[in-house]
């Protein structure tokens, strides 16, 4: 079978929304990928393009994303790319999604501190706050927009 394999280094951008779903526990939330580049005038780095994508995890790595990710943090996502294109109320929408095999933190900006989950390890508390709009939405859902933020922490560190 052909898939296209990604790995992908950015921030994390949204919350993770953690779901108890029927085929098991399942988390999203929204990537910012910024292209860097010397600029030679300048004599500096530049910002170039950011690219947003969604990205899927499930079963232990949801449950575990969901602990353990938050907004600006550094992050590494594995797994297959899927470029969507869909019509909404009259316009082209096109949306990229990692379905993600593996997660974690970038270590060229803080420590992390490793913990291995528990068998009775249970589901995070869902948060105070409402559930972001998302630009790519779950079968059957229709919920345009997306929440950003690139505020990293000095170190991102686990505990």
């Amino acid at each position: 079978m052909n898939e296209t394999m990604v790995c992908a280094v950015g921030r994390v951008a949204t919350q993770p929304v953690y779901r108890e779903m029927a085929s098991g526990p399942s988390a999203r939330f929204r990537m910012a990928v910024t292209a860097r580049y010397w600029d030679r005038e300048k004599n500096t780095w530049t910002d170039g393009h950011t690219n947003f994508f969604t990205v899927w995890a499930n079963r232990q790595l949801a449950t575990n994303t969901a602990a353990s990710l938050t907004v600006g943090e550094p992050v590494i996502v594995q797994g297959r790319l899927k470029v969507r294109t869909d019509v909404r109320e009259g316009q082209s929408w096109t949306s990229a999604d990692i379905d993600a095999v593996a997660i974690g933190h970038d270590l060229a900006w803080g420590t992390s501190a490793f913990r291995r989950a528990g068998k009775a390890e249970t589901a995070p508390s869902p948060t105070q706050q409402a559930e972001p709009n998302w630009e790519t939405r779950p079968e059957g859902s229709a919920e345009p927009g997306d929440a950003r933020s690139q505020h990293p922490p000095e170190a991102a560190v686990l505990t």
